[in-house]
């Protein structure tokens, strides 16, 4: 800290001249078009859809809607694949569409044809794209919901900017030399964007871990003058890896060559089914279950609990397939070391029991705390009194909102198809319902009940339309 306000002092009396500008003209390609696993990336960047929520929309847009005269159309190709590779007459087609929509300067000099990439690929498929360019999103708007629409336009733009031409940017890195008896040499950097391309119509987004942002500089030359307005001293540590979301994790798997384009979204939606991990602002985060059965499966299968085992084994499975080993073969040569774990296991393993954790309430029956135990058929509450006392209750998720109708508490369920909704706690009583998430905040304008929609919140009373609050995401267990 003391060297840092040392060097501080200097630079606040120093005089600051531009000692070089160095500018160079840089190109940046389009990104190809989707694959299963980049759709699932981009669709969660873009439009926060999960991998699981993008496959049913995708496969709603692949086996056909109603549009108008034409009837029943398949809007997408398949959505399984691995594979980036597109048919020469979508090609053709995608190029003619770009040249009479944007000109002849928004092409490449040749049509562009992408190469996979991906560990392992297998490319029985095209890539996902738009089975018709020139059924625009805009053309078919008022066939489609408001979900099939986003990720059609989507997929639409991904393909039609893989054939447009390359974004030109004009990347100036700016040296400034602080002098005050001792020379400090400082840098700065900024990218100006000359030629939009492809960027006219779509971009690909990045990772939370992977933003880098430059700024705009004012147009300067060797020699000028520079006035210092403020330093701003930070102290920055090295920071954790940044916790999986479902573009990352799903990019996770594919680079470990873990699973194939139609099991991405199964594993992830079976981990959080078994509330392994919980989303938190976007973020997995690992349960107490979870990192329990981590640990035990780490600790006695180690040879199949890593990495390395599964993508063996997905190159195994290929290879069985594709008739160059026999599966007899394989079977053997798992089960021996496996059948071996597994009795040591079930010698050595100790039952593994989760804390309790308090809900704040008192038993009815006993005046006791309340616990969340967890059984084999998920969480429930029950009394810490027991065996003394034996009272239990279904454990409920509560929103932090009451009931429009009769002020009880709201509280989140599942209903036979397993989704999400958010029905009054005292039900059967009550028979109030929603498949928006209600909010703990009134609303302001009548006090009514506001649930979110999006980004948005909106009143069940009156017609408010607004802002999610800030504190609007806050839910208590029981």
């Amino acid at each position: 800290e003391k060297e840092s306000d040392r060097i501080r002092g200097e630079l606040e009396k120093a005089a600051y001249d531009v000692l070089k500008v160095a500018t160079k003209k840089a190109t940046r390609q389009p990104a190809p078009p989707f694959t299963t696993s980049t759709l699932q990336q981009e669709a969660w960047r873009k439009l926060r859809f999960t991998a699981k929520q993008t496959m049913a929309i995708a496969q709603q847009l692949y086996e056909g809607l109603h549009i108008g005269n034409e009837g029943s159309v398949g809007l997408i190709t398949y959505m399984r694949t691995d594979s980036t590779r597109v048919a020469g007459s979508a090609i053709a087609e995608t190029v003619k569409f770009i040249r009479e929509k944007y000109g002849a300067n928004f092409l490449p000099p040749r049509p562009r044809v992408f190469t996979t990439r991906a560990r392992g690929a297998q490319e029985a498929h095209e890539a996902i794209r738009p089975t018709r360019t020139y059924r625009e999103p805009a053309l078919i708007k008022k066939y489609l919901n408001a979900s099939q629409l986003r990720l059609y336009d989507l997929i639409w733009k991904r393909m039609v900017a893989s054939q447009m031409a390359a974004a030109l940017f004009d990347n100036t890195t700016v040296d400034v030399e602080a002098k005050n008896g001792k020379d400090y040499l400082l840098r700065t950097a900024a990218s100006v964007n000359t030629f939009p391309g492809f960027m006219a119509l779509y971009s690909e987004d990045r990772d939370e871990a992977e933003e880098e942002g430059k700024g705009t500089l004012p147009p300067l030359a060797r020699g000028d003058k520079l006035d210092l307005l403020r330093i701003i001293p930070e102290q920055r540590f090295t920071q954790p890896p940044p916790r999986y979301t479902e573009a990352t994790l799903v990019k996770a798997l594919e680079q470990a060559g873990i699973g194939r384009p139609s099991t991405y979204a199964p594993t992830i939606s079976t981990v959080q089914d078994r509330e392994y991990v919980h989303k938190a602002k976007g973020v997995f985060q690992p349960t107490e279950l979870g990192t329990a059965v981590n640990d035990l499966l780490v600790q006695y299968f180690p040879d199949i609990i890593n990495i390395k085992f599964t993508a063996d084994m997905e190159n195994e499975l290929d290879d069985i397939a594709s008739r160059e080993r026999e599966w007899s073969g394989v079977i053997r040569d798992f089960y021996a070391p496996f059948n071996k774990d597994l009795e040591k296991a079930l010698k050595l393993a100790e039952k593994v029991k989760l804390p309790d954790e308090e809900t704040g309430d008192a038993c009815p029956k006993c005046g006791k705390p309340l616990v969340v135990k967890t059984g084999r058929f998920g969480k429930f509450v029950a009394c810490s009194g027991y065996p003394e006392c034996r009272y239990t209750q279904s454990f409920q998720v509560k929103v932090g909102a009451n009931c429009p109708k009769c002020g009880k508490e709201i509280v989140q369920r599942v209903n036979k198809k397993k989704r999400t909704f958010y029905g009054c706690s005292g039900y059967p009583d009550c028979d109030f319902a929603t498949n928006f998430r209600p909010l703990p905040n009134p609303c302001p304008r009548c006090g009514g009940l506001l649930t979110q929609h999006g980004r948005q919140a909106w009143c069940t009373r009156c017609e408010y339309k607004g802002k999610v609050p800030q504190d609007g995401n806050s839910e208590k267990q029981l």
